[in-house]
C-alpha cells in the first residue's frame, strides 16, 4: 500500500468499505467538464462523522486497486496577476490556467478553466509533458490564447510565469443517484516558487461537482450544519501566501476556518 493510499485511509476509513467505480464509467456517467463546483472546508473529524452517516448511493473510484491518488498542480499567472485579479474582484469574466499532474501515472495536462454563465466553470484541457509542468511551453501557451479567445474574446496574455504550486491527496466518488461526482482533497499543501510548502491543518477539502442543482452529498452536509465555502487552491492559495493582495472575498475563510502548518517540505508520494 503506497503511502497516499495508507494516509488516506487513516483519514477516511470509510470510503475503503464503498464499492469501486472505473475511470471508464466515471468518466461516460460523470464527466461534467461543464458544471457548478460547490466547495466545503472541513474538519477533519467532522468530514469523518458526515460521511459515515451518508446513506445515498456512492461509489469509489478505484484504479489499480488504489483508492486515493496524490495530485500536483502548477498555476500560471501575469506579472501583473490578471488571473488573481479577476477572481479577487468577483469579475464574471475570469480564468485560470495550469498544469495537473497525477503523480501516481506520471501523466500531466495543460488545463483552462473560465466562468460561464450562472457560475458553471468550463474546463478544457490537452496533454502535456510531465518534465515541463512548471512552465509554459509555445505550444502550450498558444493553446492557452486560443482558448481563452474563444471563450472570452479576443485577448492574449503573456508572459505568463508558475506563481503558485499545490499538492494534495484526492479520492473520488461517484453518486449515480443524480448522475454527480464528489472529491475529497486531504494534506492539502501549497507553495510559492520561492517559498516553503504550507499545508492545511487536519482539515480536508470537499468539492460536489454536478449541474445546477445540488446533489445528495450537498443536502447531506448542509443537514449536519455545514455549507460551501469560498475557497479555491489557487485565489485562496495566492491570498494566504501572499497577505499583500486583495482578499476579500476569502477574508472570512482565512480567518476563521483555514488552518495552515509551515513545513519543511512538500509530502512525498
Amino acid at each position: 500500500m503506497s503511502r497516499t493510499e495508507a494516509q488516506s485511509q487513516a483519514v477516511m476509513p470509510q470510503l475503503g468499505r464503498l464499492p469501486a467505480v472505473g475511470l471508464e464509467e466515471l468518466t461516460t456517467e460523470a464527466a461534467l467538464l461543464t458544471r457548478v463546483d460547490r466547495k466545503y472546508l472541513v474538519p477533519t473529524a467532522t468530514a469523518r462523522r458526515i460521511l459515515s452517516t451518508f446513506s445515498a448511493e456512492a461509489r469509489v473510484l478505484e484504479l489499480a486497486g488504489a483508492r486515493s491518488f496524490a495530485y500536483d498542480s502548477v498555476y500560471f499567472d501575469t506579472p501583473a496577476l490578471d488571473s488573481y485579479m479577476l477572481a479577487a474582484h468577483g469579475r464574471r469574466r475570469r480564468f485560470k490556467i495550469r498544469t495537473r499532474t497525477y503523480l501516481d501515472s506520471a501523466v500531466s495536462f495543460l488545463e483552462v478553466k473560465t466562468e460561464g454563465a450562472r457560475e458553471a466553470t468550463v474546463k478544457e484541457r490537452i496533454p502535456y509533458e510531465p518534465r515541463d509542468r512548471d512552465r509554459l511551453t509555445d505550444e502550450g501557451l498558444a493553446y492557452v490564447n486560443e482558448t481563452l479567445s474563444a471563450a472570452l474574446g479576443e485577448v492574449a496574455f503573456g508572459p505568463l510565469e508558475p506563481v503558485l504550486s499545490t499538492r494534495y491527496d484526492r479520492t473520488t466518488l461517484y453518486l449515480p443517484e443524480s448522475g454527480s461526482r464528489a472529491t475529497i482533497d486531504s494534506d492539502v499543501t501549497w507553495q510559492r516558487p520561492d517559498g516553503q510548502p504550507w499545508v492545511l491543518d487536519d482539515a480536508v477539502v470537499v468539492e460536489t461537482k454536478s449541474g445546477s442543482a445540488p446533489g445528495p452529498l450537498d443536502r447531506h452536509l448542509w443537514a449536519n450544519g455545514v455549507r460551501p465555502c469560498r475557497i479555491s487552491k489557487f485565489a485562496t492559495g495566492m491570498a494566504a501566501l501572499h497577505p499583500e493582495l486583495p482578499a476579500n472575498r476569502w477574508n472570512q475563510t482565512l480567518r476563521r476556518r483555514m488552518p495552515l502548518r509551515r513545513v519543511d517540505q512538500l509530502p512525498q508520494s
